[in-house]
């Protein structure tokens, strides 16, 4: 018989190149700024961290995290961890603006570590972002983080001035009501009354992306209140949203009234990834910051009292309370328009009226400010 052998193949694995290792590590870098700056989540970018080992190299350079996004610090409360903070840090410390913002807020309100929550607030202020300027407003208003006495109303205006001038809209309110109030510097009731409605302008131009608004006060204003504010005309976009109305039922969809009763309807805007966070954070606590101290009563807001009695109450029920005029605003729309009844006494009043953090006009018992 005729042997057969068996042929024998050796069969050589070929290791497959990956695309990415040609490329240089400049545009690698580039890229993952981008990501790293659109991110939508954090899962958006822990995923491409995880990808390879060159990715979570390079996706932790300084010039990477210094892009970050806000929602890219969309950490849920319940996943706090010492991990989230030190990537955070690692974000500060790369220069990131909005992780100077959202580690201050978390420090702040959630850790109670007041002097390094306020420092890194006020680093992010220092770079113009609006948010951040807000807040430190708010601090300054309330005086939060130490007594009554420590409340500034002159410095919470000129922080206020700078986020408006920004775009803010809740500071544009805000300051809107200072003026017209006379609250922390000298009263002017038709531009107080100007911003108001142009904060109203400004949510209602949310609803349309393509319309874009001029600066609520020209530059030269926003350092100089001895004279008062000089505020510009409308432009004919402002004019015309302003004079538009609009159908519960024009498509528009579920939303909140517009906060100048303008008969138009808006989307709830969401929270910001720092606040949503305050709200979790005291929500897993059953909502009670610690003993004696109250909850902002807006269920966007999240913000907590350092000391007892430091936010201030509806002037008609008592009932609620507020950090800010935005949230008193916000709140007012979207259920306390309703729920508001005149109360002859205040649920926990204090005798003789003392202790409280002051009353918010204007807003309650269906007495509503035009354009607040």
């Amino acid at each position: 018989m005729i042997s057969r052998k068996r042929l024998r193949y050796s069969h050589k694995i070929e290791e497959k190149s990956d695309p990415f290792e040609g490329l240089p590590d400049d545009l690698v870098v580039c890229i993952l700024s981008k990501i790293c700056s659109s991110a939508t989540c954090p899962s958006d970018f822990i995923s491409v961290l995880i990808s390879c080992k060159r990715f979570n190299r390079l996706g932790l350079n300084r010039l990477v995290l210094s892009k970050a996004g806000a929602k890219l610090f969309a950490i849920r409360a319940k996943n706090w961890s010492e991990s989230a903070h030190r990537f955070l840090k690692q974000c500060v410390s790369a220069g990131s603006v909005e992780a100077c913002y959202f580690l201050g807020m978390i420090r702040f309100y959630c850790l109670e570590n007041r002097g390094s929550g306020a420092s890194l607030m006020a680093k992010a202020a220092i770079r113009s972002h609006a948010p951040a300027l807000y807040s430190l407003a708010v601090l300054q208003f309330n005086g939060s983080g130490g007594s009554r006495s420590d409340k500034d109303l002159r410095a919470g205006v000129a922080i206020c001035a700078r986020a408006a001038y920004l775009g803010h809209v809740d500071a544009i309110r805000e300051l809107g009501h200072c003026l017209q109030d006379g609250y922390g510097v000298r009263q002017n009731i038709a531009e107080g009354r100007r911003l108001l409605v142009q904060a109203n302008a400004r949510e209602l131009a949310s609803a349309f992306p393509s319309v874009t608004l001029s600066p609520p006060c020209p530059r030269s204003s926003v350092t100089s209140y001895s004279g008062g504010l000089h505020l510009h005309r409308y432009s004919n976009a402002e004019q015309q949203i302003m004079t538009t109305t609009l159908c519960p039922g024009s498509g528009l969809g579920s939303g909140c009234v517009l906060w100048s009763d303008y008969g138009c309807i808006v989307p709830v805007p969401e929270p910001r990834p720092e606040n949503q966070f305050l709200i979790e954070w005291f929500g897993m606590k059953g909502g009670d910051p610690g003993p004696g101290l109250r909850m902002c009563s807006h269920s966007g807001c999240g913000r907590p009292e350092t000391r007892p009695h430091e936010f201030r109450r509806c002037s008609a029920c008592g009932a609620v309370n507020y950090c800010s005029r935005g949230c008193q605003a916000h709140d007012w729309k979207l259920r306390h328009k309703w729920q508001c009844t005149p109360a002859e006494v205040w649920p926990n009043e204090v005798v003789g009226g003392v202790g409280h953090g002051g009353v918010l006009v204007g807003q309650g018992g269906g007495n509503e400010v035009v354009g607040s």
